[in-house]
């Protein structure tokens, strides 16, 4: 076998690998919500006042979240995404910038 064969076998054995493994490391996180520091949320917020990671404005805020290992949220007293719209229907003002100031 000439070296370029063995480089491009070596390269596609390392390129299939990575796409078999990274399904698996996607199911092996969830979303967490209630748990972020402030600028350290993973992604946007529910209420829709940002778009971007590390843009959460408080800690701990509700509709806020962060990547954890699955099955490891509620033992950080985080909630699922249900349970958080759930709670968001009880409080129609939640992320909505108030006139008063």
């Amino acid at each position: 076998m000439n070296k370029h064969a063995l480089v491009a076998a070596a390269a596609a054995s390392l390129l299939s690998s990575l796409l078999v493994a990274t399904p698996a490391m996607a199911q092996s996180k969830e979303k967490c919500f209630g748990i972020a520091q402030a600028g350290q949320n993973d992604c946007a917020n529910l209420s829709g006042t940002h778009s971007c990671a590390g843009q959460s404005k408080a800690s701990m805020g509700m509709d806020e979240w962060k990547y954890v290992a699955k099955g490891t949220c509620a033992d950080m007293k985080g909630m699922t995404e249900m349970q958080v719209k759930d709670k968001m229907k009880m409080k129609p003002d939640m992320g909505k910038k108030s006139d008063k100031m």
